[in-house]
């Protein structure tokens, strides 16, 4: 792929054998928002995943792998993760602790591996998008090889019906 240099997640992925693709867009550092991704690559954003990071009462750190114009609800985050509850980490701690910055954060290669649940809805789909650990660049991914690689649980995480 010329012009673009592989990150490390793609680098973990390769060693793995996982077939993916790495795919560009514009970032607009106003708007980081996984609908603007799913714009620029003229694809369902329900098939945009965002990668969240929830910090757990009892379990501590954990991630939450979403369609990206969902909610990620957190009584039901808390309860599949073994917590009474849950809330999302604050900002500043993302990249301390994930090793990646807002808008480039991706399930692969964090700088340590944290219990990780993909959102059920994933299934229907024959390839997601998460991100590939930069901002402006995509994972292009079948999400059984890309659960089955972070050792992820399939749950329902949004207040939405699988539609």
């Amino acid at each position: 792929m010329a012009g673009i240099s592989k990150t490390n997640v793609a680098r973990l992925l390769d060693k793995a054998k996982i077939d993916y693709e790495l795919v560009p867009y514009i970032v607009d550092e106003n708007d980081l928002a996984a609908t603007h991704i799913a714009e620029q690559l003229g694809e369902n954003i329900k098939q945009v995943f965002k990668t969240l990071v929830l910090r757990g009462d009892k379990t501590g750190h954990f991630v939450c792998v979403i369609p990206g114009d969902e909610e990620v609800n957190l009584k039901k985050a808390a309860k599949v993760s073994g917590n009474k509850k849950a809330d999302l980490i604050p900002m500043k701690e993302l990249l301390p602790t994930t090793g990646y910055i807002r808008g480039g954060c991706s399930p692969v290669g964090m700088k340590k591996p944290f219990p990780t649940y993909f959102d059920s809805s994933c299934e229907q789909f024959d390839y997601i998008y998460v991100s590939a650990g930069v901002r402006g660049l995509q994972l292009k991914v079948r999400p059984a090889l890309l659960v089955d690689y972070v050792k992820a649980a399939l749950a329902e995480l949004t207040d939405k019906d699988n539609q």
